[in-house]
């Protein structure tokens, strides 16, 4: 396996663990509105990320698994939701938020990252198939990243004087 390769493995994997991510904050926010409608809506992306790199995979002698399967609603979930309900808008909930928000962010600049790898790698052998799931893939990946920052800038100053 080459460098291309490797590189679309470790993308596919972080988008996989993004999508997860996503899924889990908005779960446990679920009282802040927004942020949970916006972060399920987002995890989507990184989901049809992982499945279009998991397609092109083969290409580069690679087999990427397909995307995760979500668990099925249960007792889990409604106790989480019990949760999110109980605790509602306290201080350590924002504090839990915006570090939620931080490892979003941290998560979706790693990607960006790979995903610019790839576009360089991708023009330098003119591979025009890379080069557009790239062009297609990394501005969702950077609104994700847009999104999570402006997130941080509106809530830290009140959450963070607030606590």
């Amino acid at each position: 396996m080459n460098g291309i390769g490797i590189t679309l493995r470790v993308l596919h994997d972080d988008e996989r663990d993004l999508e997860q991510d996503l899924l889990a904050a908005a779960e446990r926010h679920r009282t802040e509105h927004e942020f949970h409608h916006v972060a399920t809506d987002v995890a989507r992306w990184s989901r049809e990320h992982a499945t279009r790199l998991a397609a092109l995979g083969p290409d580069h002698g690679v087999h990427l698994p397909g995307p995760r399967d979500h668990p099925s609603p249960g007792a889990l979930t409604a106790l989480r939701e019990k949760a999110s309900q109980a605790l509602g808008r306290r201080p350590e909930t924002g504090l839990l938020l915006l570090h939620d928000l931080r490892d979003l962010h941290l998560a979706a600049s790693r990607s960006s990252l790979h995903w610019e790898m790839l576009a360089q790698a991708a023009q330098a052998t003119r591979d025009q198939e890379l080069l557009e799931l790239v062009s297609s893939c990394h501005p969702q990946t950077l609104r994700q990243m847009r999104w999570t920052n402006t997130m941080i800038k509106v809530l830290s100053p009140q959450l963070l004087v607030s606590a």
